[in-house]
């Protein structure tokens, strides 16, 4: 038996996952979700990446950025590579592309603040 943390929703469940061969029992869950979380994150755990880029401004040094969907969990270094290397050089605006199916996963790392396209003090 394994114990784990949900950490989809604030509750924080204790589930407890038991594995027969092909099949899973969870245990502990307060909802679905729980369960589900329990058999993905024994059979392919995934991950979401917050983070920031480097910018060309000097007054603005970084942009923050996320993942526009969970990545494998053994993949969150080699994102995180990927990421530093970028230099944001154009104004963006949140949800814009930052890298474009990042390392082949079918995942963009995406904009999350709109900072970039403020032209001294207004929208553009």
């Amino acid at each position: 038996m394994k114990e784990i943390v949900c950490i989809v929703c604030p509750n924080g469940c204790a589930l407890n996952v038991e594995q027969n061969g092909e099949t899973m029992t969870v245990s502990g869950n307060k909802c679905k979700r729980g369960e589900e979380f329990a058999v993905t994150e024994m059979t392919k755990p995934m991950r979401t990446i917050c983070s920031t880029v480097k910018t060309n401004r000097a007054d603005i040094p970084v942009l923050p950025v996320r993942v526009s969907a969970d990545i494998p969990k053994d993949k969150i270094f080699a994102v995180m590579n990927e990421i530093n290397g970028v230099t944001v050089t154009e104004p963006l605006r949140r949800g814009d592309i930052v890298i474009k199916n990042v390392l082949g996963l079918g995942v963009d790392v995406i904009a999350t603040s709109d900072v970039l396209s403020i032209n001294q003090g207004e929208m553009i």
